[in-house]
């Protein structure tokens, strides 16, 4: 919406990684500097950590485009709970690899198989795990052991470990990975974004799609960004985004500190959702318990969840079915004479029909606003999980 308003030819503070919008800021400066040495040295292991968010994937996918792929052949891996077996078959898989029964041996074959057959043809190989911290100790030293595949003295495949600070802590302390750590050649932790980076990231992000200065800054704005992102660039696009959302809405040409605080109060209510969520009307006396007895811990923001939601509808949709049907029976009676002073009850009931209709209808609206709240924030929680 506000790329239109703002006559933008994208979106420039979309939460998926896109190389295009690499942003040299000083930690990813010093990152990709070690990545470019440990990718010189073509073996052992390259570790990068950092915060959800704080760029890595971005990162890593703005180092690919400069791999010559005729030189290198890159698998990539997204890791969840795997264990030693586990993951040589998805590291199997990630090569291309169609590994028959579910037998660690033989796809530990066919993987040195193929990095053999990829050294022959003149390639390097460079495998890409993410997510790192996800991996047992087990599934850990079970990569380390690729690292000894060699052809002749020519070692065979180099590791790319991407993963979030504890990740790191696990890497430096655990005592099952020593010959692991000795493998490290070049290592980095992704600092956040320093005070000063901000503005220029900012406006990095807006040339890359057309912004021509519409809308302008108040230098408030880029500070006060900062504290309440603590700089990691994630954050900064998700409020950014709810920024000039809110510019376009109110048709601004400027963006200033008071509409910045504006949106992180909003923020915050949304992260506290749904605490305290609208009562749709007082009568039907089924959805107030439904609501106070749902969870509202914090780690468990979903509490009040679809489920609770479609109850309340369910049963007011049957609370009218139950009168239509009972007018429809009254009136297959209506022609017999001795019953015709039925007519008022019938009256009566279509007209408690049409009032609980119009009251439903509104707390209808009411619910349907609220669940529509509620998905919109978990696919943006969602979104948030997928790429760090």
């Amino acid at each position: 919406m506000f790329d239109n308003f703002y006559g933008l030819s994208g979106k420039p503070f979309q939460l998926t990684p896109d190389p295009e919008f690499y942003f040299r800021s000083i930690t990813h400066r010093k990152a990709l500097s070690y990545l470019g040495y440990g990718l010189a040295q073509g073996e052992g292991f390259i570790v990068i950590t950092g915060e959800i968010g704080s760029g890595k994937s971005t990162l890593i996918a703005h180092m690919m485009e400069s791999l010559d792929t005729s030189a290198v052949t890159v698998a990539q891996i997204v890791t969840s709970k795997l264990d030693e077996e586990e993951v040589v078959h998805v590291v199997a898989g990630a090569m291309g690899l169609d590994v028959e029964g579910h037998d660690k041996a033989t796809a530990l074959t066919e993987i040195e198989s193929f990095l053999h057959d990829e050294a022959r043809a003149g390639r390097r190989c460079l495998l890409v795990v993410d997510e790192s911290q996800n991996l047992s100790v087990e599934a850990l030293e079970e990569l380390r052991m690729f690292s000894n595949f060699q052809l002749g003295s020519h070692p065979l495949l180099q590791t790319l470990l991407l993963g979030q600070p504890e990740f790191r802590t696990t890497l430096q302390s655990d005592p099952g990975l020593e010959q692991l750590r000795q493998r490290v050649i070049a290592a980095h932790h992704l600092e956040p974004m320093q005070k000063n980076e901000i503005e220029p990231y900012i406006i990095h992000r807006l040339k890359k799609v057309g912004w021509d200065g519409n809308p302008s800054f108040d230098q408030r704005v880029f500070a006060e960004l900062h504290e309440a992102s603590d700089g990691i660039p994630r954050r900064v696009n998700q409020i950014a985004n709810r920024l000039m959302l809110m510019g376009a809405v109110e048709e601004r040409s400027r963006i200033d500190a008071a509409m910045l605080q504006t949106v992180l109060s909003e923020m915050d209510a949304e992260s506290a959702f749904p605490e305290a969520p609208p009562s749709p009307s007082p009568s039907p006396a089924h959805v107030a318990p439904a609501v106070e007895a749902a969870d509202t811990s914090p780690d468990k923001p979903t509490a009040f969840d679809v489920a609770t939601i479609s109850a309340a509808l369910a049963e007011r949709d049957a609370q009218i079915a139950e009168l239509q049907d009972a007018v429809v029976a009254l009136s297959h009676q209506i022609n017999v004479p001795e019953i015709d002073d039925v007519k008022p009850e019938i009256e009566a009931m279509r007209e408690q029909i049409a009032a609980i209709e119009a009251r439903s209808f509104e707390q209808e609206r009411s619910i349907r606003q609220t669940l529509t709240m509620l998905i919109e924030w978990i696919e943006g929680e969602m979104d948030s999980s997928k790429a760090a």
